[in-house]
């Protein structure tokens, strides 16, 4: 008998390229990062935020989980780069363990302004990378002109389209709430 290894589909667009190798440079950027939350969240954003996630789950079995992190943990920042971190949050909070393989993390990092979004192998013909792209460039350019929320809650919508467009060609199945729809603020 052969085990094959479970593969997750991986988009990332971002307004600059960071080198994956080590880097003293973004070491000392996330560690004198001070964020303060309130200052791009609110607790009407994080229920502005929740609420647009369950509206993007409604009529499908897909799941989005939202993760916005201030800045890279000062132990991470030398030598990982904001993929390998959502390549973590991934594994750690569960998104590829949903019953149909149909989860999404959508990660922000706050520090660098970057936008990772990891899909579980279930999803991998949902969309093309095109479309993937576009997504990650309006929610950049929402997140350079300081509108976060706003990136957000368009980034969750447009996925949450996709998601509907590629079930509505699946099989009819329960829609089981597997993840949390609140954002996980790190």
């Amino acid at each position: 008998m052969v085990i094959q290894p479970k593969r997750t589909a991986h988009i990332v667009t971002s307004a600059r390229s960071l080198p994956a190798s080590r880097s003293l440079r973004r070491w000392l950027k996330h560690l004198f990062y001070v964020s303060m939350r309130s200052d791009y969240f609110s607790t009407h954003d994080r229920d502005q935020i929740t609420h647009a996630v369950q509206q993007a789950e409604l009529g499908h079995s897909g799941e989005i989980q939202v993760v916005i992190e201030a800045r890279l943990p000062s132990h991470l920042a030398y030598r990982h780069t904001t993929y390998s971190r959502a390549c973590q949050l991934f594994a750690e909070l569960g998104v590829w363990d949903t019953a149909l393989n149909s989860g999404v993390l959508l990660y922000l990092n706050l520090c660098e302004r970057r936008i990772e979004l990891l899909f579980d192998r279930g999803l991998q013909q949902a969309a093309s990378q095109e479309i993937w792209d576009q997504i990650c460039n309006q929610m950049i350019e929402l997140i350079q002109h300081e509108q976060y929320l706003k990136a957000i809650q368009i980034g969750v919508e447009r996925i949450g389209k996709i998601l509907q467009y590629f079930y509505a060609q699946q099989p009819a199945v329960t829609n089981l709430n597997e993840l949390a729809d609140r954002p996980i603020f790190l």
